[in-house]
Parts: structure tokens; sequence; C-alpha cells
């Protein structure tokens, strides 16, 4: 290993969590900073899955005509604020850009390349500690009416066999046997085996948090406001509650990395995909395993609920969040699951840090001490661990176990 360094690390969500603590097992002395508590943000409200499997980017061959589609449907869980369309629409040529089959191949083999082991991955990060409870074996269904809506996913599947992902075909009335909370509009499931959730996203982020803290490190609640480099080199980082001199800073602070970097003179196409939650308090029954809705919805059985995540709002960031998302999933819950009930359905939004290719930025700028990891748009709790422990292998000199170049921070250049 290097030389211990003094590091800062700005964001507190799953990647920064997990940055922090392979930081600090390599012996560095390490501040981890966020302007509200560990994981307050889309590492809260995620749908809670360990996915491994969602190797198949929404900007794939067809993604203009199914967005049009989208956005007419009411019933479909797409949101567009037009107002904000001109400042998206830079952003939105780019993503659309990359839907050919070439470039969504390299975006899979990307995703898989960071994704495939990420239930070891969280093992790793979570071995020997009170947090490692929260890592969860489980199946994963994806539900359909009929197996003619399974076979109009055939693109996504054809890419998640590539990757060794077959699932196990359940029809007719063995889908109730399996699940048996659905409800009679769904007849396929198409189950992958021996996957992986956690069960309580924000209790697992205050568990790392402690861990990281009991292992030697320092959290501080503080608002980053800049970063100082000298002669090309980091050497501080300025926040609200004062300069924290550094050898490396690591930018993990998701969409609101990007108006930090953009003060550096860095400018990134980095949009914000909204989502939204409810979290079912006291329901009355819960899947036996987590369901994705193909193309709607996700439902994930946590210990303390039912987490009910869907739609996509691309709208800014600041923006007052959307009655319609939560009127969806309210729409979809009593179709799917007729006889549910429960006591309290809180309301969640939350921003998913979204790049045109899918693809997060992973890694340092130049030679300058500064490490780029977020913009991992729907898998971020997914690849948390992993590029948590590929940025402190970078730190150390150590090659990372997996091709770096998808992943590039200046490929945006």
């Amino acid at each position: 290993m290097n030389t211990p360094a003094k590091i800062i690390v700005i964001g507190a969500g799953i990647c920064g969590l997990s940055a922090a603590i392979w930081l600090r097992r390599d012996g560095h002395e390490v501040t981890l900073i966020d302007r509200e508590g560990p994981g307050a943000g889309a590492s809260y409200g995620n749908a809670g899955l360990l996915a491994q499997w969602a190797i198949a980017p929404i900007n794939s061959p067809g993604i203009i005509r199914q967005g049009i589609k989208s956005l007419a449907d009411p019933n479909a869980p797409l949101f567009l604020q037009y107002s904000y369309l001109p400042r998206l629409l830079p952003w939105l040529l780019r993503y659309v850009a990359q839907g050919t089959d070439t470039r969504t191949q390299r975006m899979a083999a990307g995703l898989h390349n960071l994704l495939h082991d990420s239930v070891e991955q969280h093992r790793a990060l979570t071995q020997g500690t009170a947090a490692a409870r929260f890592v969860t074996d489980s199946d994963l269904s994806y539900a359909y009416a009929d197996r003619a809506a399974y076979a109009r996913d055939s693109y996504a599947w054809a890419i998640k066999r590539n990757a060794g992902y077959v699932p196990e075909l359940i029809e007719g009335a063995a889908v109730q046997e399996a699940e048996p909370m659905l409800g009679a509009n769904i007849g396929c499931l198409a189950v992958l085996r021996n996957q992986g959730h956690i069960a309580n996203p924000g209790a697992y982020m205050k568990a790392l948090a402690e861990v990281f803290q009991a292992e030697g490190g320092r959290f501080l609640v503080a608002t980053a406001k800049d970063i100082t480099l000298r002669d090309g080199r980091v050497t501080a980082v300025e926040t609200d509650q004062g300069t924290l001199p550094c050898d490396h800073a690591v930018v993990t602070a998701g969409i609101w990395s990007k108006p930090i970097l953009r003060k550096l003179g860095i400018k990134l196409p980095l949009e914000a995909e909204r989502g939204y939650h409810l979290h079912l308090k006291s329901p009355s029954h819960v899947p036996n395993n987590p369901i994705m809705v193909a193309g709607k919805c996700a439902f994930n059985p946590m210990e303390h609920g039912l987490r009910c995540t869907s739609a996509v709002e691309l709208a800014h960031v600041d923006a007052p969040r959307s009655p319609k998302p939560f009127a969806l999933i309210r729409r979809y819950l009593s179709e799917l699951f007729p006889d549910l009930q429960y006591e309290l359905a809180e309301e969640w939004m939350g921003h998913r840090p979204s790049t045109p290719d899918s693809l997060p930025l992973i890694g340092q700028r130049g030679a300058t001490g500064l490490h780029l990891g977020f913009g991992h748009q729907h898998v971020g709790l997914t690849g948390g661990p992993k590029t948590g422990r590929w940025i402190a292998d970078m730190i150390a000199g150590r090659k990372p176990n997996g091709d770096m170049s998808y992943y590039d921070p200046a490929r945006f250049d």
C-alpha cells in the first residue's frame, strides 16, 4: 500500500460510505462529509434491490418510440416537467443517441462488469459487522400479464441471458401459488433465483456509518463549497464548517456532485431521474420475494414494511414533487394486490444521478488527487460497494478487478 494519506470523501450515500470504509481499512485518515445524515438521499429511498441483473439499459433500441408512447399514457411511469425541457434537451438528445444495438451492448457490458457480484461485494463490505444483517438472500420475480407480455421484453432478456441470468418461468395458477398476494391479472413470472436485497436501506446506511466511525473514520455534517487545487493537485475541501486540508478528495455526492465540479471548470452531462416511492407500514401481507412489474414498478418486502417504487420524472432538481407518481403507485397497488391492506403509506421523492450512456463516472481526473464515484442512475445501491472498493484500490495503486474504461471520468470532455 502507498503511504497513508489524508482523504476527504464528499457525500455519504452508499458510494461514499463504501469508499470511506475501504479507504479507512487501507489505513488512510478519512473524513466523510455530507450536508445531511448518512444515506439521506437516494440511498435511503431506493427499492432496496441488489439488482445484479439490471444490465439492460433503458436507452436501448426503440427508446424514442417508447418514450413518446409512455408520455402519452397516463398509466406509464414516465413524467416530464415540460418547462424544464429546453435545459434538459442537450442531455436528452445524447441519451437517446445511445439507443443503438452496438451502444446498448457496450452499456450492458459496463453494467455487468460493475454489478455481477453485487451481493458478494455487500457481504465483503459488512463481514463481521452489525451492518451484515441487512444483506438478505432472495429470489427476484418479473411479473407479467401473460407469456406474450414476457416475450415483448425479449431484447432485454437476451442481454440478461447472455450474462448468465436465465429465468425460470411460472405460469397460470402456479403464479398465485408462488406469490399468493398477486391478483389474477398476473399470469406469468420470470424468476431469477439466488439474488438479494437490503432489508432496510435507511438503517443500513446508518449502520455503515457506524462501522466507518468504529473503524477510526470521522463523519462530519458539512456542505462542500469548493475544492482547492494547487499546482494541479487537490490540497483542501472548502466547507461551511471551514477548510479541510487533504491529499485526495473523493466526490460521491450523486446529483449534487455536478455543482461542486462545475466550480473546478468540469462540466458534466448529469441529470436527475427523479424517483418516487410509497413505503407501506404494517401491510396485511407482503410478497415472498421482491417483485418487478416489467416497465412499471418494484415491490420489496422489508423488515419495516413494503417498499413500493416507481416512476421516472425528468424535472429540475429543485422542482416540487409531483402528486401524479404517487397516485400511479397507488393504482398499481390496487391492481396487483387487490386484497392488500396497510396502516400508512409514507411518500418519498429522490434524485437518481444519470449520465447519457447509463454508466457512472468512477476514477481519478488526471493525476490531480480528485476522484469521482457517482452517476449510477438506477443501480447506485447495487454498485456502490464495488465503486468504493475500486476507488480505494486506485488510490492505493492496486489494479481494480474490472475494466475501468467504461467509467472514465473524463469521457464526456
